[in-house]
């Protein structure tokens, strides 16, 4: 492991001189001078022979940090050189060890601490965010054991150091009762009856937490049947979650099987050994918080089943060791306020697995408890939707009860005024708008908030390019629109058009400037497996299919909805850039159309909550307000194909609660701020800081 070296400064007025030398002398020595005496910004370099890189930078909970890298490597066995990005992913990925699943070999990539369960996360050119944990800084490329030619200087900056009082969690946590124990069985079953595994961590946090934090930090979705393993190859990636998702057998707590299995391991491990638990949520509640239930042990090889005689995998006896390390990992989300532990009155110390293992412990059970979501305001947000819907009903339709379109029915009887117009609305719909231009997203809705309300609404169809290239024509429109117009925009994106704004709003001058608020409808902001499954054909057959009434190109348009594509962007923008909201919709088997009934059976297979298109996960912007769940198809949420919906009153909904919100936060108005009156702080500030 190599150390970067880097001058400190002896004293504050060496800081000042540093920057004062840089800002009116503007040499280039002068600026590499103070980068490199900085403490807060440092440069180094990593070349293609090296693991990891010890930055010297210790961090704590909340720092933000900004890295951006420049350079290149050259594999001796890659045609293309490397960027920081990676390469590209190809078939022989699969059987590479290399530390973070989903990126190209070569990426630039960082973990914070040298444990074993310090987990890696993709860095690529520039990645600015706030440190999960306390600890070391380390960068290094996703190389496994190749080496290359080359390097990468990157420049290290901690933008902003965290407060105590930023981070500190002061609410209260319930404690787990002997009386809740009581209800937990110590030890899972197999189908015949047969104890296996002990209980030996529980989860304190909602079912979205709980995947998050998992999924974030490198745990991966173990698929629940062979049928699923089919499913998911037909959507499909070159990914080495193949070999880490093949199917965990189901056993039973609380009368039931598993409700996730998670695992984690490098690939070419995995066939003997890897991480891997099952999870139960609890049939109670613990102080009103969700409880999820764990049995987790790590596979070292292959043992004889002594139920059968068939080959099964053997465990660490130790099982403690794998409580332990499910515990660390999730300290590494930065979502685990408290690791506390119980120990039952008739706890297991040593047993048997169900196939004849013999494991021991020391009888504690882990609890781990995530943060209490502060964003969830989908209760608040169901009182405007319900009562829009029972009182003004703008679809003109018998629609029935609210609870038929919201996972989260609330009141009917909220009081409804006039909607302020200090605010305008634009509408981003999603790809292939194009090709169904007689079909706009939100048409009807767009109408009665312009024609009843007086609201300026306009929808911006912009053509089936990259969320890149679209980012600037939504810049360009934003920019001409302000020249007469100075109220500041209300942006609504739709499926492809949510990523589309995530970029302006990024990576557009003049985007975030103009824009108050950020709605995001079954909005595509992590990608989708669908988007992933396109043949590798897709750029040559669509280069020579008349695509009609449909602008742009198609290939380009898919390329941006892939997921690692996706979570590239948000590892590099992990933040908002202004106050963002998050709407998901979810089908069943029972209600999704007959056209979208096969994407929805595969997308089952990674989470059955989905609308057919996207999974209810990817469409919850990170550190976004979650308004929750409409119960919809991906297309029935903002177009009219012919299925009953109340877009119009979700559209209207949406926009109350927004404007209102905005309100309530403290964000002002344009026409309330003046040169001499500074701007009042609330809910907005520290987007994008």
């Amino acid at each position: 492991m190599t150390r970067a070296k880097f001058l400190p400064l002896r004293d504050e007025s060496d800081r000042l001189s540093c920057r004062l030398l840089t800002a009116f002398v503007g040499l280039l020595w002068a600026a590499t001078v103070c980068l490199a005496a900085d403490p807060a910004v440092r440069q180094i370099t990593v070349d293609g022979k090296q693991s990891w890189v010890d930055t010297g930078l210790d961090v704590q909970p909340g720092d933000m940090v900004k890295i951006e890298a420049t350079g290149s490597l050259k594999y001796s066995d890659a045609a293309q050189s490397s960027g920081p990005e990676g390469l590209a992913r190809g078939w022989k990925d699969l059987i590479r060890v290399l530390p973070v699943n989903d990126a190209g070999r070569g990426a630039l990539i960082g973990r914070i601490g040298s444990e074993g369960s310090a987990r890696p996360f993709f860095i690529g050119e520039r990645r600015e965010s706030r440190m999960p944990v306390a600890g070391r800084l380390f960068v290094g490329l996703n190389s496994g054991s190749s080496t290359a030619e080359g390097e990468y200087k990157l420049t290290i900056q901690v933008t902003s150091r965290a407060k105590d009082t930023e981070t500190e969690f002061k609410g209260v946590l319930p404690p787990i009762t002997e009386a809740e124990l009581a209800q937990i069985p110590r030890r899972v079953v197999d189908k015949d009856g047969n104890e296996g595994d002990r209980i030996n961590f529980l989860v304190v946090g909602t079912e979205e937490q709980v995947k998050q934090a998992l999924l974030g930090v490198g745990w991966v979705v173990v698929d629940r049947s062979v049928r699923d393993t089919l499913l998911r190859g037909a959507l499909g990636t070159l990914s080495k979650q193949a070999y880490l998702t093949m199917p965990m057998s189901e056993l039973m707590v609380f009368d039931r099987a598993q409700d996730y299995g998670f695992a984690m391991s490098d690939p070419i491990q995995t066939v003997m050994a890897r991480h891997h638990f099952r999870i139960w949520k609890a049939p109670f509640t613990v102080g009103g918080l969700t409880l999820f239930v764990g049995a987790g042990t790590h596979d070292i090889g292959f043992d004889k089943d002594q139920r059968n005689g068939n080959i099964t995998h053997k465990i660490d006896p130790d099982t403690d060791l794998e409580r332990e390390y499910i515990g660390e990992t999730l300290k590494q989300s930065g979502q685990v306020v408290k690791l506390d532990y119980v120990t039952p009155k008739d706890t297991v110390t040593k047993a048997k697995t169900a196939h004849g293992e013999e494991f021991h412990s020391d009888g504690r059970i882990l609890v781990v408890y995530l943060k209490p979501e502060n964003g969830d305001v989908s209760e608040q947000f169901s009182d405007y939707f319900c009562s829009v819907l029972a009182q003004n009903n703008p679809d003109g339709e018998e629609l029935g009860s609210c609870s038929k379109w919201l996972q989260t029915p609330g009141k009917s009887d909220m009081k409804l005024g006039e909607i302020s117009k200090d605010y305008r609305i634009l509408i981003v719909p999603g790809i292939m708008n194009t090709c169904v231009a007689d079909t706009p997203a939100y048409d009807k809705g767009r109408k009665v908030l312009t024609e009843k309300y007086g609201l300026t609404t306009e929808l911006l169809s912009v053509p089936n390019d990259s969320s890149e290239a679209n980012a600037k024509a939504i810049a360009s429109f934003i920019q001409e629109k302000m020249k007469d117009d100075k109220r500041k925009f209300i942006v609504v994106g739709y499926s492809k058009g949510t990523p589309d704004l995530q970029v302006a709003l990024a990576q557009e001058p003049g985007v975030k400037e103009n824009v108050a608020a950020f709605i995001s409808t079954a909005g595509a902001s992590g990608g989708s497996p669908v988007a992933d499954s396109l043949p590798m054909q897709l750029d040559a057959y669509l280069s020579k299919v008349k695509q009609g009434k449909c602008q742009g190109n198609l290939a380009e348009g898919f390329k941006s909805l892939k997921k690692d594509v996706r979570q590239r962007f948000l590892a590099s923008y992990p933040h908002p850039q202004v106050p963002t909201y998050s709407l998901a919709a979810v089908t069943t088997a029972e209600t999704v159309p007959k056209t979208a009934a096969q994407t929805f059976r595969m997308l089952s297979a990674w989470d059955k909550y989905n609308d057919s298109q996207l999974l209810k996960l990817d469409q919850i912007i990170p550190e976004s307000k979650y308004l929750g769940v409409v119960n919809s198809d991906h297309l029935n949420v903002a177009l009219s194909m012919g299925s009953t919906f109340p877009r119009a009153a979700l559209l209207e909904a949406t926009v109350r609660f927004v404007i209102d919100d905005l309100s309530k936060s403290g964000v002002v108005k344009p026409a309330e701020t003046t040169k001499n009156e500074p701007k009042k702080k609330g809910w907005a500030d520290g987007f994008g800081q």
